[in-house]
């Protein structure tokens, strides 16, 4: 059965008090609108359309051809933003999920099992609050169905008490909501149409409208400020150390740690406080990590490995049981096994204009405050000197010294 998915991204989200859309911020390295519609790609729904409107080109130059788009000119509620998908939603047979671009935490875990519930005609995803105050409370039939949305300001002393809350995460046959949509109206303050609208419609007709209820309330927070945009990713990141923890990582301090999305970590490695490790990272087992190192995007690092304080290693590869104790830069770099790299070490891999390889073999001891400029190529079994600038290609079971006094020239290189 085909599923679709339309998130709501049109919104102007002014408490951000931003001048850009509020849905190309970034939570944890990528935008929010970026999180969500990879959340629906994991879930492996078959077409995603987003609906923009407040600053669209933003979102579309992030988005690109990743999805399609509808277009709503006007802010007229959440019900009419849906109305403007209506051509990828005729005449298709399935299920359609409504999702919001500002809520990054959902998992694609429950976008899948909201999908296969197939005994209702339409499904909301709750939660259970203690305090629900100021979310549209779920008000049920005596059979247990949804049979409307009750939003606070709307809500009567008894349906306050409901904990119940709608999440506004709806998955719904394609068809019923085509006919729903048509008999919608702004009979509010607003003047606006509302999606909630739609299961009151549905259920007088007599469709079953059922509930999931999510297992982890922070799947549904949505970002509306900047201080909430902190407080989703402080959850995004101890939810990711977390994971790591729980496959055989050592962290620390995870309140300190900040390991970004899809890296890869062996069991027993340890990552000391204040390191930052970027998308895409891979790292062996029995590694020791920090503190106060950056790992950088493109980085795999072996088994053994030692990344020191105050080390940044960028676009590298680094072999088994080799050393960056502290306080050196890596970047576009290939580094065999067992070697040791000193103190104070540069790769000078960026001319002014492009960016260079250095490469050093195995079994090296390189001594402090070493500077290759690159391109540069260091066999195996090679000593460096501590304090040389190698600009030269060095062979195999060699001692590299490369010192002398300052020389000035009258200009500089330029581009």
């Amino acid at each position: 059965m085909k599923t679709m998915a339309l998130i709501l991204a049109a919104g102007k989200g002014t408490r951000m008090k931003s001048h850009k859309s509020k849905l190309v911020h970034e939570i944890y390295g990528k935008t929010l609108i970026e999180r969500v519609v990879d959340t629906a790609e994991k879930a492996s729904i078959d077409d995603i359309i987003a609906i923009v409107g407040y600053k669209k080109e933003e979102v579309i130059a992030v988005l690109k051809d990743r999805v399609k788009y509808a277009y709503q000119e006007e802010m007229l509620g959440t019900g009419h933003a849906v109305m403007q998908a209506k051509e990828y939603l005729q005449n298709k047979e399935g299920k359609v999920i409504i999702l919001s671009g500002d809520v990054p935490l959902l998992r694609s875990e429950t976008i899948v099992a909201l999908l296969n519930e197939s005994e209702n005609d339409a499904t909301i995803l709750t939660a259970i609050y203690d305090n629900p105050y100021g979310y549209g409370r779920i008000v049920r039939d005596n059979n247990g169905y949804v049979e409307d949305i009750i939003e606070e300001k709307d809500a009567s002393e008894s349906e306050k008490a409901i904990q119940e809350i709608n999440s506004g995460i709806y998955v719904f046959d394609i068809q019923n909501l085509l006919e729903a949509l048509t008999e919608i109206t702004p009979n509010n303050n607003q003047n606006e149409y509302y999606l909630t609208s739609v299961i009151k419609i549905m259920h007088d007709k007599g469709l079953k409208i059922g509930t999931i209820t999510v297992g982890d309330n922070t799947e549904i927070l949505g970002v509306n400020d900047k201080t909430q945009l902190e407080y989703l990713t402080s959850i995004l990141k101890r939810r990711i150390n977390n994971m790591h923890m729980q496959n055989g990582v050592i962290i620390e301090d995870a309140n300190n740690t900040y390991i970004y999305d899809d890296v890869e970590i062996g069991a027993d490695t340890v990552i000391h406080p204040n390191t930052t490790i970027k998308s895409g990272v891979k790292i062996g087992e029995n590694c020791n990590i920090g503190p106060n190192a950056y790992i950088r995007e493109k980085c795999e690092l072996a088994d053994n490995v030692k990344i020191g304080s105050f080390t940044e290693i960028k676009n590298a590869k680094i072999g088994e049981n080799t050393k960056v104790p502290h306080l050196s830069y890596i970047g576009d770099t290939v580094i065999g096994k067992n070697t040791n790299i000193g103190c104070g070490t540069i790769t000078c891999n960026y001319d002014g204009i492009n960016k260079h390889e250095t490469i050093i073999g195995d079994d090296c001891f390189i001594g402090s405050n070493v500077n290759f400029v690159a391109p540069v190529k260091v066999g195996s079994h090679v000593t460096v000197g501590a304090g040389s600038t190698i600009t030269e290609d060095i062979p195999d079971d060699t001692l590299a010294i490369a010192r002398e006094r300052q020389t000035n020239k009258q200009k500089r290189l330029t581009k």
